[in-house]
C-alpha cells in the first residue's frame, strides 16, 4: 500500500496542504496571535515553538513563568473546598490519636494500589498501624463487598476507608452503616444521582462538590485528605501527643505520581504539579518498592536515570497492575508499602514475571478482538465481545484497539452469563459519560469511569442493548466532532528537529492524557531507509534538503497503511507528523521521532 498523496490547498488552518494523510486525516494548526509569540519569546527567552506550544494550549501570559516551572505551592488547592473533606480528615485523626484499628480498602489497579500506599505511609510515619485490604479480581470482583467488610469487622476494624471505588457501592455500604461500622468514601469516580450511605463521601465528582477539582485521580484525592489530616493533627496538636514529627507529604509524591499517570487522567492544574514533583523524587530518591521496580523495569540507574510519563505509564504501571490483572491482587498496595529491601525486591521480580504472563494473556485477546473490531472499519466504535477472555487483560486491549483504529474501544468479556467490559476513548469523546447514561438507562448492572476510560458489569441478555446504545452514543458525539482531524503544534525541518529543540519542549512537561506531548510535522523529510524493527515496528532514518539526520519509528505499525507506506518509501520525500523525544542511553542523549502519520508530498 502507498502513502496516499498530500492534496489540498493551504491555507491559515491546513498543514503542508495535507487534506487527507495516509490515516485519513487533515493535518491543520490552530491560529495564534504571532505578536504574543513574539512577546512570549522576549520575557521568558524560549524558542519560538515553545512559545507558540505556550499559546495554542491557552496558557495565561502572565502565568506562563509559572507554567513552566510547576509547584504544589502555588498549584495545590485548599483540601477543605471539597465536600466532606474536613468531616473526613477530623474522624481519621482522631482515630490516628486514638489508636483505633483502621483499614483501608483499595481497588487492584495501579491507582487503587498507590492510593492504598500512601495511606499507609502516612499511619507508618505516624507510629499506627493500618490493614491494606484488596479484593480478588476474579472473585470478589470490583469495590466493596459485605463478606470483606464482615471480615475487616470482626478483626475489629471500625473505621474503613474505601480508595478508587465506594462511590457506586450502595448495598455494601449501607450493610456496614447498619453493622455500626464507619465509611469513608475516597473516590473520583462519576456518581450515580444517589449517593451510597457513608460517614463522609470525598469525591470532586460529587454533583454538590464545587472545588472544580474533577480531574484528579483517586491518589490525588487521598494526597488531598493526608494534607488536611496533617492540617487537622497540626490544630489540635495531635503530632505531639504521639510524640512523633509532622510527615513530609512531599515524600509520597513519587507514589502519587505513578498513580496519576497510571490512571490516565488529565495532566493539567494540580494533576501537572504532582506529577513534576513526582517525577523528581522519582530520579533522586524513590521509595525502595519504585526502586527495585524501576530495576526490573529496566530504567536506568542512577545518574543516568531521567524518569518521564512513558515510564511511569508504560513500564512501572503495567507492572503493579499485574498482581491485580493476573496474580495476586494486593502485591501493587504492598510493594509500594514496604521499606524491606528483601520483600520489595521479591514482590518486584513476581510482578514483573506476572506481567509477562499478562502479555502472553494480552496477546491471544487482543489478536480475536482486532479480528472483530476490523469487521466494521467505519463503526464510531471499536467493539470487540469473547466468551473466556482474561478481564485483567480487557482494559490494555482497549487501549490497543483504540490506538490501531483512532476511535473509542470497548472490550467485554463474558463469563457465566455475565460481562466484564473496559473502555478506552479518543479526545473529544467522554466515554465515562456515555457508560453512565448506559446505567442510568438500566442497561447494566454496574458503570462509571472517566472522559478517556470507563468500566462496566452487564448481564449477557442485556449485551445486545447495550452494544447498540453505546455504539449510538459514541457515534452522536463523533458526529459532532466533525471530519477526521489531526492537530499539529508546529512544522519543522529534519536539520530543526534536534536534540535543543526536544529539550526546550520538554519544559511544557510533563505529558500525558489532557497535556499531550507536542506534535509536529517534519517537513519534506526523505526516508533514506526503512526496516521492521521486532515484529510490529517500522524504523527509519530521515535526512532533509537543508542537511541534517533524524531516527525514526512507527511503533505497531507493520500491519497498517502507515507502517507498509514508511516500508515502500525509501528514497522518496513525504511529509511525516508525530513526537520528538529525547532518549537517554549509556550517558548519551539523542532524538528520535515517534511517528503517528505521513504523507507523501
Amino acid at each position: 500500500m502507498e502513502l496516499s498523496p498530500a492534496t489540498g490547498i493551504a491555507d491559515a488552518q491546513t498543514v503542508l496542504g495535507v487534506s487527507r494523510s495516509l490515516s485519513g486525516r487533515h493535518w491543520r494548526q490552530a491560529k495564534v496571535d504571532d505578536r504574543l509569540i513574539a512577546s512570549l519569546c522576549r520575557d521568558l527567552d524560549v524558542p519560538d515553538m515553545l512559545a507558540r506550544l505556550l499559546v495554542k494550549r491557552g496558557v495565561d501570559p502572565a502565568l506562563a513563568h509559572d507554567y513552566l516551572n510547576p509547584s504544589l505551592k502555588s498549584a495545590l488547592p485548599d483540601p477543605s473546598t471539597l465536600v466532606d473533606m474536613d468531616k473526613a480528615a477530623a474522624r481519621i485523626a482522631d482515630a490516628i490519636v486514638s489508636g483505633e484499628k483502621v483499614a483501608v480498602f483499595g481497588d487492584y489497579d495501579v491507582d487503587g494500589a498507590t492510593s492504598s500506599a500512601v495511606f499507609k505511609r502516612y499511619f507508618m510515619a505516624l507510629g499506627r498501624e493500618l490493614t491494606i485490604y484488596v479484593p480478588d479480581r476474579m472473585t470478589e470482583g470490583y469495590g466493596p463487598n459485605e463478606p470483606a467488610f464482615r471480615l475487616l469487622a470482626e478483626q475489629g476494624h471500625r473505621l474503613i476507608i474505601t480508595v478508587d471505588c465506594g462511590i457506586g457501592a450502595h448495598q455494601p455500604l449501607a450493610a456496614a452503616a447498619q453493622a455500626q461500622i464507619d465509611v469513608i468514601v475516597v473516590d473520583h469516580h462519576l456518581p450515580t444521582a444517589d449517593l451510597p450511605q457513608a460517614f463522609a463521601i470525598v469525591n470532586p465528582n460529587r454533583r454538590d462538590d464545587n472545588s472544580h477539582q474533577g480531574m484528579l485521580a483517586a491518589v490525588g484525592v487521598s494526597f488531598l485528605v493526608l494534607v488536611a489530616i496533617n492540617r487537622h493533627l497540626r490544630q489540635c496538636d495531635g503530632f505531639r501527643s504521639l510524640g512523633v514529627a509532622e510527615p513530609d507529604l512531599r515524600r509520597l509524591l513519587d507514589i502519587v505520581a505513578l498513580g496519576t499517570v497510571a490512571d490516565v487522567v488529565p495532566l493539567t492544574g494540580v494533576n501537572r504539579a504532582l506529577v513534576s514533583a513526582g517525577l523528581k523524587s522519582l530520579e533522586t530518591r524513590p521509595h525502595p518498592g519504585l526502586e527495585a521496580l524501576m530495576t526490573v523495569s529496566g530504567v536506568p540507574p542512577g545518574d543516568e536515570r531521567k524518569p518521564t510519563t512513558y515510564h511511569l505509564g508504560y513500564l512501572l504501571g503495567p507492572r503493579v497492575n499485574a498482581g491485580g490483572r493476573v496474580g495476586r491482587s494486593d502485591l501493587g498496595a504492598r510493594l509500594l508499602a514496604s521499606d524491606d529491601p528483601a520483600e520489595v525486591q521479591l514482590i518486584a521480580q513476581e510482578l514483573d514475571l506476572l506481567n509477562r504472563e499478562r502479555q502472553a494473556i494480552e496477546a491471544l485477546v487482543l489478536e480475536q478482538a482486532m479480528v472483530q473490531a476490523a469487521r466494521d472499519p467505519d463503526a464510531p466504535l471499536a467493539l470487540a465481545v469473547g466468551h473466556g477472555w482474561h478481564p485483567g487483560v480487557i482494559g490494555i486491549v482497549a487501549g490497543r484497539l483504540k490506538e490501531r483504529f483512532g476511535r473509542p474501544a470497548m472490550v467485554i468479556a463474558l463469563d457465566q452469563g455475565f460481562g466484564k467490559g473496559s473502555g478506552r476513548s479518543v479526545p473529544g469523546i467522554n466515554l465515562g459519560r456515555i457508560v453512565q447514561a448506559a446505567v442510568e438507562r438500566g442497561l447494566l448492572l454496574a458503570g462509571g469511569g472517566h472522559a478517556m476510560a470507563a468500566g462496566l458489569s452487564v448481564a449477557e441478555d442485556r449485551l445486545a442493548d447495550l452494544c447498540t446504545f453505546l455504539t449510538k452514543g459514541v457515534g452522536d458525539e463523533t458526529m459532532a466532532g466533525g471530519e477526521p482531524w489531526l492537530d499539529l503544534d508546529g512544522v519543522v525541518g529534519v536539520g530543526g528537529a534536534g536534540l535543543a529543540l526536544a529539550r526546550a519542549l520538554e519544559r511544557a512537561g510533563p505529558f500525558g492524557a489532557g497535556n499531550a506531548e507536542p506534535r509536529l510535522a517534519i517537513a519534506k523529510a526523505r526516508i533514506a531507509w526503512a526496516d521492521i524493527v521486532g515484529q510490529q515496528h517500522v524504523r527509519c532514518i530521515l535526512t532533509g534538503p537543508e542537511g541534517g539526520r533524524l531516527s525514526a519509528i512507527a511503533f505497531r505499525s507493520v500491519d497498517t497503511a502507515l507502517g507498509q507506506g514508511l516500508l515502500r518509501a525509501q528514497g522518496r520525500d513525504v511529509h511525516l507528523a508525530g513526537n520528538l523525544r529525547v532518549d537517554h542511553w549509556q550517558g548519551q542523549a539523542r532524538v528520535q521521532l515517534l511517528i503517528e502519520d505521513a504523507a507523501l508530498i
